[in-house]
Parts: structure tokens; C-alpha cells; sequence
């Protein structure tokens, strides 16, 4: 037997046993839970279901009406307590989510989930009221979700669901995707303010004014932080949001507008050579003018009625991005310092319509239609900020549809089953500054979704997926002849990288206040071939294959107490390479997060702790060097008396010294002869406290 077809046989028995094994707890759960409901069965179980739903995204009823056990509901109550150095982590209410940050606080989080390095947001896609955030042919990496812009305390709900088996979601989606929705009717107004060691400073101010039919939300944050670092962040963010919303009969509509700035300096990963023998301390930089300043406008609006919705939104944005990761290793004078420029105008919009065919059978259609127009793409080579030669300089013109369609069909009482399909499309431009590489072309796709759910009662229900999805590559490698810095030729790669997903899970919920989901999934990637922003030209990489296990836990204990815990195991290998070559840098193979929190139900005293272990992790494909597993901790305790809130936050509690990220490469600094191949990280921050004031009005 060779070593590939191994490998599919191991992988198969995997795939059958972890079917085994969500059957027999699909059954035996239900088994449990039916008697236990006839064991107890009050009144009070309807009042019960009306605050879950009201208050705690994660205990709103799921089963009946989701395609997969991987997607869920995160309400504010769910995060209100829980503490967040900073907003990318948002993104960690999805269950197995990791949100890291290696330079700078204005720039994009690197993000990982199912053992994908995601890079700066690859293959996990955002939508803010409707309008998707992930930019594409963007200076600095493809995908790119920078999360910075939001107020956390004006956030109602944030949807996910992973793997590629929405038809609705198209692009950057096929690890997960997320949906983040304004709260409409906010109770108080509000002004806080926070501030911290390391001068950190953030004040918010909140005003809401609901009516019967309409409300007029508006919020305004400005945040200031310089770190630990020895050179100080410098940060200064300024975040302004604005929606109104008129409801009449069935229809609903709101408008959103929001403003963003962001300046800031960087420390960029350090070599850990140089930490081992002292000559650098932990939080130094070799090169101290690095940072950047981004900004963006927006305008959305969106409407819907029983059947109909839709959206339509309006983009500009703006990134200048100064980097160094390598020093001296390609310029001993110079040294290797870059800027990245990126000026964009994006409008785009969405449309759905439902409808009941029969008793049994629902159907659902939608299109979506974007256009990017990129006014610069750029990068430069610099020195101390200052610019030395243009490597690329890039316009782009790029528009999409989108057209899908599915149809869920309840076969029986308790089985359903759901097929769709999505059909993308694309035509684009690209005028660079060598015409070699220019050009233009289109390409589209169609891709097929399949789910079956089978509920044993009303608290547990089993789902099977099948999906194939994409992640579109930067349009400027498509038509790329010659590497920019080398001038050698180069080989175009497709528009498309496409996927193919699929998942068996159980969901529990509601079953003596326990919401428990098991899944184990497989995903292969034909490629993983990326344009890098950093050195505007592709890098190659072979196609993969992941799967594993993920759980996700919410408990509640008593009205005051809650308890979650989230855990994933994940198997990630290249395809069609050398068997000593098959580890994917990065690809984490465990990550696991756990939170307790307390609340007073009212005035009072509310608390949130939470940790996070990250796990070790190849550096490189043969697997010879790997980055050290990190586990982080954090905590946030309110007190809240009339109409004053007083907290006090902690985070990395135990004063961990770890990294919060690390790569592999060769680098070199101005003393050293030659480049050496080493681990870079970025460490993540010692014990720092932070202390808030809040009044509502």
C-alpha cells in the first residue's frame, strides 16, 4: 500500500468512526433528554425561552432552522464582560477563532480557525450591517479584514458559521464567516471612559434615541495607546458610527453611516536571536519608524419585508503601511524597510427573496454585485520613510455577481434537507506600471451545497454538510509576466482557488440550560498559493487537506453564573508534495478557550474571565522547527450602582512571556555578515491594568 493511499484509508476509518460516535450521541442524548423532559416539565419553560432569546445570542434556539452544527449566534450579553485587548478579538466568539496581532494596532489582525492561517482574512469573510470587508488585490495581502472601525458596546449580535456550505456567502468564506449587526434599540446612552498603563486611554459616548416605529443610534470612540513597547505605539484611533432605522408594518429600513482613522507606530517581529544572547530586549525594534495611518467611509443601507431584503452600500478607504521584517538581508545600506499604499472606492449591494412552495418545501434565491475600484495599489522600497523606488504601482478595476439558490425540503417531521448552489462571476482590469504586467480577463465558477439534519427531538438534532467553495486570488498575479523585483518570468495562476468542505455534527441545546456541539470536518484546498503583498508577487504553495474535531460548550448555572468552553483538533497537511515536506507553516493543530462569567442580573457586581491556549505549531513543511504553544488570560470585573458603572480589566494575568506570533525566515541586522534563518515573533503584552468609569443617561 503506498503512503498516499495510507493516508486516505487512515482518513476514512477517521470519517466513519466520528459518524459512529455522533450517532450514538445524537441518540443517546436524545435518549436522556426525552426522559429527563418528562421528568420536568413547568411552566415557567416558555418565560425561559423568551430572556434566551432577548439576552443570550448563544442560547437562542438553533436547531430546526440552521444548515450546519458549526454555525451559531453571539448576542452583546454574550461578550458584555468579557475582556478584549483589542477589537479583532471580537472575532474569537466563534468557537475555535484566533485573533493575533504581530505589528502595529492599526493594522489588520492575523487571524486563524481550522488549523488555516488565514493570514490578514484569506478564507474567513466579515459582512458589517451587509457591507462584506474583506478587500480584495489588496496592497498588503489578499482578503484583507481589518476589524479596527468597531464599537464593541453598540454591536447586537454577531452571527457565524464555518465551512463552505452557504450559498449566500461567497468569497473569502470557505474556513467561516461572520456577520455583525448594529443594535437597533439600545436601552440608555451612555459615556465611558477607560484608561490604563502604557498610556492606554479610551472614551465612548453612546446615544440612543428609540421610538415606537424609529431610533437614532450614535456613537463616538477615540482610543490612544503606546504599549510596552520601546518604541510607543503612538496610537491614535477616532471611530463614529450612526444609524438610523424606520420601521412600518412589515417593513424595515436603516440607514448606517461610519468614519475611521487610525495612526499609529509598530514594532514589528524581532529575531530570537538576538532576545537569547541580550543585545535586544523584548520589546525593541530594529527599525523605529515603522506604523502606518488607514482610514474609511461608509454608507449602507438596508430594507426588508417578510420575503424581500436587500442592501446597498457605498466604501472609500485608504492604508499607508511602513514594514520591515527582514533589516538588512536584501540592502546591507538601505536596509529593507517597504511602504504599502492602498486608496480604494468599493459600492456594491444584495438582494434575497423567500418564499414557501408547499407545506414542506421553502426556496430561497439572492445575487449580490460588487465593484472594486482600486486608485492605488502600490509599494515602494524606502528608507526612514522616505521612498527609493517604485515595485509596483497598480490600479485595478474588479467586478463580481453573485447568483444563488436553495431549497430546503422536510421530508419527514424530523429530517431535513437543503441543496443550493452558488454561481460567481468576475471581470477585472489590471494597468500596472509595467505594462508586462497588465491585462484584463473574467473567470466564473459555480459551486454546489448540500446539507441533511435530522432532529431526535427538540434539543437534539444531527447534520451532515457537503459544500465546495473559493477564495478569489489577486488579480494582479492572473496577469502577472514578470516577478517586479527580479524581472523573471513568472507563471499566472487562476482567479479562483477553489474547496471542497464537508462536516458531521450534533447540536444540544437547551437541555437543563447545556448548549453543546460536536463536529468533525474535512477540508482540501487545490492550492494555497497566495500574492504577497510584501514582495508584489506570488508566492507558490501546494494544494491541503485539514480535518479534525471542534466542540463548543455553553452552560448556564443558576441565573447568575455561565460557563463556555471551545476546543478544536485539527490534522493540516499538504497535498502531491514530498512526504518530508507535507507540515503547513502555521497551521495550528490545537486551540482551545474557556470563560467563566458572573452577572448580578441588574445592578451590582458582574465579572469575566477567560483564557485562551494557542498550540505549538510548524514553522516550517519538514516539520524541524516549531513555534511554542501560549496560553493567555484575562479579566474584567464591573460594579454598577444607579446610573454608574465602575470596572477594572487585567490582561495576561499571570504575566506570561510568550509570542503572539511566530514565523521562519532569514533575516539580518546591520552587524551581522550574512542572513540567518531564525524564529521572528511578536510577544504578546506583560500584565496591564486598565480601569473604566461609565454613566448612563
Amino acid at each position: 500500500m503506498t503512503n498516499a493511499s495510507s493516508v486516505q484509508t487512515k482518513a476514512l476509518n477517521h470519517t466513519r468512526k466520528t459518524i459512529g460516535l455522533t450517532l450514538f450521541l445524537g441518540w443517546t442524548a436524545s435518549s436522556v433528554i426525552a426522559d429527563a423532559g418528562t421528568k420536568d416539565e413547568t411552566p415557567k419553560d416558555a418565560e425561559a425561552v423568551i430572556e434566551e432569546v432577548l439576552v443570550y445570542g448563544r442560547k437562542q434556539q438553533q436547531g430546526g432552522r440552521v444548515f450546519s452544527a458549526s454555525e451559531g449566534i453571539v448576542g452583546y450579553e454574550d461578550f458584555r464582560v468579557r475582556p478584549i485587548q483589542r477589537i479583532g478579538e471580537l472575532a474569537e466568539v466563534v468557537p475555535g477563532m484566533v485573533a493575533t496581532q504581530h505589528s502595529g494596532e492599526g493594522k489588520a489582525n492575523q487571524y486563524y480557525l481550522r488549523g488555516m492561517n488565514l493570514d490578514h482574512g484569506t478564507d474567513f469573510s466579515v459582512h458589517f450591517e451587509g457591507m462584506p470587508l474583506n478587500l480584495r488585490a489588496h496592497a498588503h495581502g489578499q482578503g484583507y479584514l481589518d476589524l479596527n472601525f468597531m464599537i464593541p458596546e453598540t454591536i447586537a449580535t454577531v452571527a457565524y458559521a464555518k465551512g463552505p456550505y452557504r450559498a449566500d456567502r461567497g468569497d473569502f468564506s470557505s474556513a467561516g464567516n461572520m456577520a455583525v449587526e448594529l443594535d437597533e434599540r439600545l436601552d440608555e446612552s451612555f459615556i465611558k471612559l477607560n484608561a490604563g498603563e502604557d498610556g492606554y486611554r479610551r472614551l465612548t459616548a453612546v446615544l440612543t434615541g428609540p421610538e415606537e416605529d424609529s431610533n437614532l443610534l450614535a456613537a463616538l470612540e477615540i482610543t490612544a495607546d503606546d504599549g510596552p513597547w520601546q518604541k510607543p505605539n503612538d496610537t491614535h484611533k477616532i471611530n463614529l458610527v450612526s444609524q438610523l432605522s424606520k420601521r412600518r408594518g412589515d417593513t424595515y429600513i436603516e440607514a448606517t453611516m461610519l468614519a475611521y482613522d487610525n495612526e499609529w507606530s509598530a514594532t514589528d517581529q524581532v529575531p530570537q536571536r538576538l532576545l537569547r544572547d541580550g543585545s535586544l530586549s523584548r520589546y525593541a525594534t530594529l527599525d523605529p519608524l515603522l506604523g502606518g495611518d488607514t482610514q474609511r467611509l461608509a454608507l449602507i443601507i438596508q430594507a426588508e419585508n417578510k420575503q424581500l431584503s436587500g442592501s446597498a452600500y457605498l466604501s472609500s478607504y485608504e492604508l499607508d503601511l511602513f514594514s520591515n521584517f527582514t533589516y538588512f538581508a536584501d540592502d546591507l545600506v538601505e536596509g529593507d524597510q517597504f511602504e504599502q499604499v492602498d486608496n480604494r472606492l468599493i459600492t456594491g449591494g444584495a438582494l434575497r427573496y423567500g418564499w414557501q412552495l408547499g407545506e414542506n418545501l421553502n426556496a430561497e434565491i439572492g445575487g449580490d454585485l460588487r465593484f472594486d475600484d482600486v486608485r492605488q495599489a502600490d509599494l515602494y522600497q524606502t528608507t526612514a520613510r522616505l521612498r527609493r523606488s517604485a515595485v509596483r504601482q497598480d490600479q485595478v478595476q474588479w467586478l463580481s455577481a453573485g447568483a444563488w439558490g436553495q431549497m430546503s425540503f422536510r421530508a419527514t417531521p424530523n429530517l431535513r434537507a437543503t441543496a443550493g448552489f452558488r454561481f460567481e462571476g468576475s471581470n477585472f482590469e489590471v494597468n500596472a506600471r509595467n505594462p508586462k504586467n497588465s491585462g484584463s480577463g473574467q473567470d466564473s465558477i459555480v459551486l454546489p451545497k448540500f446539507g441533511l439534519a435530522y432532529a431526535f427531538n427538540e434539543s437534539v438534532e444531527i447534520y451532515y454538510n457537503y459544500g465546495e467553495g473559493f477564495h478569489s486570488n489577486d488579480v494582479r498575479g492572473v496577469v502577472a509576466t514578470i516577478n517586479p523585483l527580479s524581472g523573471e518570468p513568472v507563471d499566472s495562476i487562476p482567479l479562483y482557488a477553489t474547496q471542497r468542505g464537508q462536516e458531521v455534527g450534533v447540536r444540544i441545546e437547551d437541555w437543563r440550560n447545556l448548549f453543546f456541539t460536536l463536529t468533525a470536518f474535512e477540508l482540501i484546498s487545490d492550492s494555497e498559493l497566495v500574492f504577497v503583498g510584501d514582495a508584489g508577487s506570488t508566492e507558490p504553495a501546494a494544494g491541503s487537506k485539514r480535518y479534525g474535531l471542534e466542540t463548543a460548550l455553553f452552560l448556564s448555572l443558576g441565573e447568575h453564573w455561565r460557563f463556555d468552553i471551545n476546543s478544536a483538533f485539527v490534522r493540516s497537511r499538504y497535498t502531491d508534495v514530498n512526504d518530508g515536506e507535507r507540515y503547513v507553516p502555521n497551521a495550528q493543530k490545537r486551540v482551545a478557550s474557556a470563560g467563566i462569567e458572573y452577572s448580578s442580573v441588574g445592578h451590582g457586581f458582574d465579572m469575566g474571565a477567560r483564557c485562551r491556549h494557542f498550540g505549538n505549531t510548524p514553522l516550517v513543511e519538514d516539520n524541524s522547527v516549531r513555534g511554542k504553544s501560549t496560553i493567555l488570560c484575562n479579566l474584567l470585573t464591573t460594579y454598577a450602582v444607579n446610573a454608574w458603572q465602575i470596572s477594572a480589566e487585567i490582561i495576561n494575568v499571570f504575566d506570561r512571556e510568550a509570542a503572539d506570533i511566530a514565523y521562519w525566515y532569514g533575516s539580518r541586522t546591520a552587524s551581522e555578515t550574512m542572513v540567518i534563518d531564525d524564529v521572528h515573533y511578536h510577544p504578546v503584552v506583560p500584565r496591564t491594568f486598565r480601569l473604566g468609569a461609565r454613566y448612563a443617561f
